[in-house]
């Protein structure tokens, strides 16, 4: 496995791209814009995108979506706690921002699925708190997590947004993410990696 960083969107949103070395299939996280150097690296080094994944539907993690999958015809995921957040401007912030995006055309996943995706076993987390249907994508045989907006490294995502809740938001992580063996790579929505070893020890939120 490889996995690629761009910081991108309004607001520096880690997009991941989770490579398989071996088949260069591929799958994309959070496009919070489609900017044409992440097309033309998909496009240069021969990737093939093989889904979206959403940890949850904030504008500053979803608004390059409809171009995205222009470029890249692949279905996009989302815990199907998200979709109202997704559909409804006011609720995922982009109207506060001016910008009135949303999002149908998600495929919704349960809490507890697992997808196989570019030759990956990934299983979805339901962590909400950041939003009510955030959402982890945990791969055991990597040790890998994408957490999103829900833990950042030494922190925990806001949660005075729409369907924020810090009670929860708490509770998600303790209860579902600090289970995750310590040698766990933490790959957030923003800022740099950590592991949930660290994040037991420093993290002073939980």
């Amino acid at each position: 496995m490889k996995i690629e960083r761009f910081v991108i969107g309004p607001i520096g949103t880690n997009c991941y791209i989770v490579i398989n070395e071996e088949t260069k299939e591929c799958f994309v996280t959070d496009p919070a814009a489609c900017p044409p150097e992440l097309v033309s690296h998909i496009r240069s080094t021969g990737l093939k995108v093989q889904a979206v994944l959403l940890t949850h539907g904030h504008f500053d993690h979803i608004m390059g979506i409809d171009d995205f999958v222009r470029e890249f015809p692949v279905p996009v995921y989302a815990h199907e706690a998200e979709k109202e957040l997704l559909e409804n401007a006011q609720l995922n912030s982009s109207a506060m921002y001016g910008m009135g995006y949303t999002y149908s055309g998600a495929e919704y996943l349960k809490d507890g699925q697992v997808l196989t995706i570019a030759g990956f076993e990934i299983h979805v987390i339901y962590t909400p708190g950041h939003t009510a249907g955030g959402c982890c994508y945990y791969i055991p045989a990597e040790h890998v997590l994408i957490s999103g907006d829900t833990l950042f490294h030494a922190s925990i995502g806001r949660t005075d947004l729409p369907t924020g809740s810090s009670s929860q938001l708490v509770r998600s992580v303790r209860e579902k993410l600090m289970v995750l063996p310590e040698e766990t790579k933490v790959y957030p929505g923003h800022m740099e990696e950590t592991t949930i070893g660290y994040e037991k020890k420093y993290n002073p939120f939980v």
